[in-house]
C-alpha cells in the first residue's frame, strides 16, 4: 500500500507491472476507489505499468473540506504524475475519472499518449440533478441511499448472478466518504467541457456498457464520432463496465493500446525481455550482436518478448512456468539453463520448478526431466554460492 503526498494532498496509490512498460493511469468513478479496476488490471498483466489511484475525496486518498472543482481533481493527476516521474501516460477514466482524464488531456495534452473513455461524457447530468442529489445526501445520509444509487452502476442481471458483490459495492458506496463524494458531486454538477472538445486531438478509444443509464451508449457513441475515436458497446455492462466485464474491458485496452508494430513493439518486447532475463544479460546480449544476427535478436524481442510474453492475460511467473516446461520437454538444454538462470527475476521458486519437471517427467518422459533437474541443480548452487 502506498501513500503518495504530492505536495498539496495524500493519494493513495497501487502501480504494478514492469517499470520499463508503457504507462497506464487509472481514473475512478465517484462513490468508489481504485480496486474497481483490480480484474481488468489483473486480465492485462504485466503488459502495461499500471497505476491505480483514489482521487480526492474517495477510497483512502484524503478528504477535503467544501466543494471541488474539475481543476482540482486535474492538478491532483498532474502533480502524481510529477510525483511519480512519469512524463506521458496513457489515461483510462471512468464516469468522474473519465471527465477528469478528458480535462487533464485538455489542459496537459503532452503529457497523454492514448485516451479511454469508459461510461462518461464532457458533461453527466445536468447542474440541477446534482445540486439534488447533492441536498438529498446532506439530508438522508449516503448510507441511506446507496441501495438506490448503486442500481445505475450495474446491469440487472449483475444483481442476480453476483449477489454477493452487488452487496460489497452497495458497501463501498455507502462507506465513502460523504464529504469527499459531496465535493465531486459539486465538481461534475459544474462541470462542461462540451465547448472545447473540439481541441482534442489524441488517439481516444470510448466504451461504454450497453445497459447504462447515466451515459448511455447513444450519447457516448456521439462523443466518439465528435472526436473521431473509436467506440465499443460492452454487452452484460452498465455503468461499470471493469466491473462486470473485465475481460471484455481488457481485451479492447489491449487493443486499442498495445504496441503491436515497429519501434513500439520492439521497446515493449525489450522491457519484458528485461524483466523476464535481466538487464545484465540483455545487455551482454545486445553487445554481442553482429550484422549476421542483428536481424534475428530484432525479430525475437518483437516477436517472442514483444508478442506472448507481453499479451497480459497470463501473468509473467505463469508464462514463465509454460516456457520451463518447454524447454525441458522438447529437450533445449541451453535456453533452459537461462531461463532457470532468470526465474529469480519472475517469482519461480525452487518448488515450482520441481513441480514443472515432475509434470514434464509425466507427460514427456523420465530422461528429459532427469536433465532438467541436473541442469536446474547446478545453476541455482552457482547462484547461491556467495
Amino acid at each position: 500500500m502506498t501513500f503518495l503526498d504530492t505536495g498539496s494532498l495524500v493519494l493513495h496509490v497501487h502501480a504494478s507491472g514492469p517499470e520499463a512498460a508503457p504507462p497506464l493511469v487509472f481514473l475512478n468513478p465517484i462513490g468508489s476507489n481504485l480496486n474497481v479496476w483490480d480484474d481488468t488490471v489483473r486480465k492485462l498483466g504485466h503488459a502495461f505499468r499500471s497505476v491505480q489511484y483514489d482521487l480526492r475525496g474517495q477510497g483512502l486518498s484524503d478528504v477535503p473540506e467544501g466543494e471541488y472543482c474539475l481543476d482540482d481533481h486535474v492538478t491532483d493527476l498532474l502533480d502524481l504524475l510529477d510525483a511519480l516521474g512519469l512524463e506521458q501516460v496513457s489515461l483510462v477514466g471512468c464516469s468522474l475519472g473519465g471527465v477528469v482524464a478528458q480535462a487533464f488531456a485538455l489542459a496537459h495534452p503532452a503529457r497523454v499518449a492514448r485516451l479511454v473513455l469508459l461510461d462518461t461524457l464532457p458533461r453527466i447530468g445536468t447542474f440541477e440533478s446534482w445540486q439534488a442529489r447533492i441536498e438529498q445526501i446532506k439530508a438522508e445520509g449516503l448510507p441511506a441511499l446507496a441501495p438506490t444509487l448503486v442500481q445505475r452502476w450495474f446491469a440487472p442481471a449483475f444483481f442476480q448472478e453476483q449477489p454477493a458483490a452487488a452487496r460489497g459495492y452497495t458497501a463501498l458506496l455507502a462507506r465513502s466518504p460523504q464529504t469527499g463524494y459531496l465535493g465531486s458531486c459539486a465538481a461534475l454538477r459544474d462541470a462542461d467541457l462540451r465547448g472545447r472538445m473540439q481541441a482534442l486531438r489524441l488517439p481516444t478509444l470510448v466504451l461504454c456498457g450497453e445497459h447504462d443509464l447515466s451515459t448511455p451508449p447513444d450519447t457516448c457513441q456521439a462523443l466518439a464520432e465528435q472526436l473521431g475515436a473509436e467506440f465499443e458497446q460492452i454487452r452484460g455492462a452498465a455503468h461499470l463496465p471493469m466491473v462486470e466485464q473485465p475481460g471484455e474491458v481488457a481485451r479492447l485496452l489491449r487493443e486499442f493500446l498495445h504496441p503491436t508494430s515497429g519501434t513500439r513493439r520492439y521497446d515493449q518486447g525489450m522491457a519484458v525481455r528485461r524483466q523476464v532475463l535481466g538487464g545484465a544479460h540483455v545487455d551482454r546480449a545486445s553487445a554481442d550482436t553482429t550484422s549476421l544476427d542483428r536481424d534475428f535478436q530484432t525479430f525475437i524481442t518483437e516477436y517472442a518478448w514483444g508478442g506472448p510474453w507481453s499479451r497480459g492475460h497470463l501473468d509473467t511467473r505463469t508464462r514463465h512456468l509454460l516456457t520451463l516446461a518447454v524447454l525441458t520437454a522438447l529437450p533445449r538444454e541451453h535456453e533452459l539453463e537461462m531461463h532457470v538462470r532468470a526465474t529469480r527475476n519472475t517469482g519461480v521458486t525452487e518448488d515450482d520448478l520441481r513441480e514443472v519437471f515432475l509434470h514434464v517427467a509425466v507427460y514427456a518422459g523420465v530422461p528429459v526431466a532427469n536433465r532438467a533437474f541436473q541442469i536446474a541443480k547446478r545453476v541455482l548452487s552457482e547462484r547461491n554460492v556467495p
